[in-house]
């Protein structure tokens, strides 16, 4: 919240009189006629416009553009950014976002850890389900799928989203739903129609144990920004929520066509017709989530669970980071979608580079409004921050060049993943602290803050260690030193 960065540190004119954003029209609103109404702004262009800064149509004179995904693919190669610009994207996302290319990579980064005999580190690339590529992958489907007589698999296509297109099957027969023909076989030759082209899905093993609460079946909706591929910087919000069906799961081969039951896309779960979705838009608070499992499974499973959630982040990331067109005008926030099984195992079922933004409860508006406006303050479009800070808000510093971030050691936790989000008191700490350290600047000559300055350093990769600030433990983290591994390039 940059009204505690204001009130605390006077400048004229304010920066944010000359801030200037566009803001895509990321949805539309049709009536009961199927009429399209006027374009309407989500969560997003609420916090935008909450700071004080200008909106502006026009193409080039923008601070920050919170864009859609076809303008960086159409517009972003052809444009010329000055230094203060930037937007929410980073050119080639569908490395890490689209379904197929995240397997790829993650194949890629584990083969490449075998081929060098490291095969605990590419144990740490088995976060996905077994997943194929159809049709590049049908072979190779079809033998692993006579591996698993009976097993479940659900089918995808890469290029969609909200659930749309997905169906699970656990016969081959089930698979005409997808292939052009009954008698398809990727060794023939492609008829007119199939020249067109066959949509590409991915043949994905269906995790038939999740962790069930109440019954239901649920995956994490979680936050994740990075600023920066190359040096590798990460933030991940505290906050985010589960996603519950409003149906009790069932694992009878004979209800494979209940979609409501098997996934948890709010796309989905809304035609539910259920009271319940109503009241609470099928969404929990991950702080909740945290808690429920401290009294059902203990503090040890919950830490070994989060911990390896925080895993899976770094490693998706690690995957991409050689293959990844790095700028220093985009940053991008990703929606990681994580899956629970009973044996309390995450699994990573696909990154989203859009996630939702638009929220059908007050709670999830709330949730959303506080996410987006400590990443407006994270990437500091008005020149408060020292750039050096472990914490803004609800976003914690995870990985940064080299170096795995976490809570001290002694903690009782070992994430902060799901821990109480008080992020407006941390704001309010941080802006003090910010006017203390400007303070002290202007009347140094030599540019040393002081003690504070120090503990809020990063540290060198060869000097990373415990850091500690007895009279802010807001500011305290354990350091290790975690270099990516050497990665193959794209293939």
């Amino acid at each position: 919240m940059s009204e505690y960065f204001r009130k605390l540190i006077k400048r004229d004119p304010p920066p944010a009189a000359n801030i200037r954003f566009r803001c895509a029209k990321l949805h539309r609103v049709t009536d009961a006629a199927g009429n399209s109404k006027d374009s309407e702004y989500n969560t997003i262009y609420d916090v935008l416009k909450s700071r004080g800064w200008k909106e502006t149509d026009v193409d080039t004179e923008w601070h920050i553009f919170w864009c859609d995904k076809d303008w960086i693919h159409s517009a972003f190669d052809k444009m010329h950014l000055d230094p203060h610009q930037h937007v929410n994207h980073f050119l080639n996302h569908q490395e890490l976002t689209r379904k197929d290319l995240l397997v790829k990579n993650m194949k890629r980064m584990r083969r490449q850890c075998e081929k060098d005999g490291r095969p605990a580190d590419a144990s740490k690339y088995n976060i996905c389900p077994v997943t194929f590529v159809l049709p590049q992958e049908y072979s190779m489907f079809v033998e692993e799928f006579k591996k698993w007589t009976g097993s479940t698999w659900i089918m995808k296509p890469i290029g969609r989203s909200q659930g749309s297109g997905i169906f699970l099957i656990n016969k081959l027969a089930q698979t005409q739903q997808w292939k052009p023909r009954q008698d398809w076989n990727p060794s023939q030759p492609k008829t007119e129609d199939e020249e067109a082209g066959v949509e590409a899905y991915i043949a994905q093993k269906y995790v038939e144990s999740p962790l069930l609460i109440g019954g239901k079946k649920f995956d994490m909706r979680l936050y994740v920004c990075v600023t920066s591929y190359h040096p590798l910087t990460v933030y991940m919000h505290r906050g985010g929520f589960c996603r519950f069906s409003m149906t009790r799961y069932s694992s009878d081969k004979n209800d494979l066509n209940d979609l409501g039951s098997h996934l948890t896309n709010v796309a989905v779960q809304k035609h539910s017709g259920k009271a319940a979705y109503k009241r609470t838009g099928a969404k929990w608070d991950v702080h909740n989530l945290k808690s429920y499992l401290l009294t059902t499974a203990g503090v040890e499973v919950v830490n070994r669970l989060f911990g390896d959630i925080e895993e899976i982040v770094i490693h998706s990331l690690f995957a991409v980071q050689k293959v990844m067109i790095n700028d220093k005008h985009c940053f991008e926030t990703y929606g990681y979608d994580v899956l629970i099984d009973v044996d309390y195992k995450p699994w990573l079922l696909e990154v989203n580079a859009s996630p939702s933004l638009t929220a059908n409860t007050v709670a999830d508006y709330e949730m959303k409004y506080g996410l987006l406006d400590d990443l407006l303050t994270l990437l500091d479009f008005e020149k408060y921050l020292a750039g050096n800070e472990l914490q803004v808000g609800g976003f914690d510093l995870l990985y940064k060049d080299g170096c795995r971030y976490s809570p001290p050691e002694g903690s009782v936790f070992t994430s902060y993943l799901g821990a109480y989000n008080n992020r407006l008191s941390l704001l309010e700490k941080l802006a003090k602290t910010r006017a203390w350290e400007l303070r002290n600047t202007s009347k140094s000559t030599g540019g040393f803050f002081g003690e504070e300055e120090v503990v809020r350093s990063q540290p060198s990769r060869r000097h990373a260690e415990d850091i500690r600030n007895p009279s802010d433990p807001s500011c305290a983290r354990t350091v290790r030193s975690y270099p990516a591994p050497a990665a193959a390039g794209k293939n």
